[in-house]
């Protein structure tokens, strides 16, 4: 996941720049990816400065300013994919333990903290997973897969 998204920027950039983006590829995924994660912060998040570094390293050359604005749109997306994989990895969830929360203590909206949707569950705690409906929705919609966690999807599935 982390070669693609970051395979994407360096590709999009050389598509724009003077760069022969299809020459420069295997030296992406080989360099980039590597640099990429060791400069990667604790939480996963890697500055623009410090993308805008090693797609420079690889092409060789600056970058003109139509290169540095799609790289910066493209370093949220490494930023967002980063943060996403080091978070499903921290603190993944299962969908059966989902499900047995809905089951059990739907009416309290206690499935919907566990999937990180916390104001959607301070709701249904208030309103008793509305008197049991949105909380008997909720169980089908887990069961079904189409009820995932907030940063992505399930670890396990049923």
């Amino acid at each position: 996941m982390k070669k693609s998204i970051l395979t994407l920027a360096v590709c999009s950039v050389m598509f724009l720049g003077n760069a022969n983006a299809a020459t420069m590829l295997p030296v992406a995924k080989e360099t980039g990816v590597s640099v990429l994660i060791k400069q990667a912060n604790a939480d996963g998040k890697v500055t623009f400065k410090e993308l805008k570094g090693i797609v420079e390293t690889i092409k060789g050359e600056k970058l003109t300013l139509k290169e540095k604005v799609v790289l910066k749109l493209n370093q949220k997306k490494v930023t967002k994919e980063l943060t996403n994989s080091a978070s499903s990895a921290a603190g993944s969830k299962s969908q059966l333990v989902a499900a047995l929360l809905a089951f059990f203590l739907g009416g309290l909206g206690i499935h919907r903290y566990y999937l990180g949707y916390t104001w959607q569950g301070i709701v249904q705690t208030l309103t008793l997973g509305g008197l049991g409906i949105w909380a008997l929705i909720d169980l089908v919609r887990i069961l079904l897969g189409t009820l995932k966690p907030k940063d992505g999807e399930y670890d396990t599935t049923l």
